[in-house]
């Protein structure tokens, strides 16, 4: 079951992303602008379901059992992130074709967040995780989930503020996302080392 669990979650994430960029380009057109506008709007959608994935464990040790099914579901959720990223990558190839190629930069910074993106779904698999000791999964995890959250926050925190109303709305509901979720797994690092109840005894 939870095998056809994950799959549920990676078939739904990705018809859930297609269908977004489809719609946005049957609205505003395959350009430039409509491109730019569904890479916009799916990468916002695979943040979404990365972030639970980054940060979900944390808010279950910081705020009790409401937050649990976070926890619980923290693999389908990344792999859902994954799983729909596709699309997104693909909205990046057509943009290259139709001669609007993104700077290197981009390249540098997201195409290493994909090779860990894709590289940590491997491994996610029990058969592929079973060639790991527990302390290097937990260190790929960690550097690699890591990395995803600071390509997310080289987009979402390039001056959030500027630009009017409408730019506010796009991006400062992710800039507060991408900063909280290092300093709620920090929070819950405090918790689960019981640092305070060490400090009160």
């Amino acid at each position: 079951m939870r095998r056809n669990d994950a799959f549920m979650w990676i078939g739904c994430a990705f018809c859930a992303e297609f269908v977004l960029a489809a719609a946005i380009l049957a609205l505003r057109g395959a350009g430039v602008h409509g491109t730019d506008t569904a890479l916009a709007a799916t990468g916002r959608l695979s943040f979404l379901l990365f972030w639970p994935a980054y940060a979900g464990g944390a808010m279950a040790a910081l705020f009790g059992a409401v937050f649990q099914p976070l926890r619980r579901h923290g693999r389908e959720f990344g792999l859902a992130f994954a799983s729909a990223h596709i699309v997104h990558l693909g909205l990046v190839g057509w943009l290259c074709y139709i001669g609007a190629t993104p700077g290197v930069r981009v390249f540098e910074v997201f195409g290493i967040a994909t090779g860990w993106m894709y590289l940590l779904a491997l491994f996610s698999f029990r058969p592929m995780q079973l060639t790991l000791d527990a302390k290097t999964w937990w260190v790929l995890r960690t550097l690699g989930m890591n990395y995803i959250l600071y390509a997310f926050a080289t987009d979402f925190l390039r001056n959030p503020l500027s630009g009017g109303a409408r730019r506010m709305v796009e991006y400062v509901p992710f800039a507060v996302l991408v900063v909280a979720a290092p300093v709620l797994r920090a929070g819950a690092f405090v918790v689960r080392s019981g640092y305070f109840g060490r400090a009160e005894a």
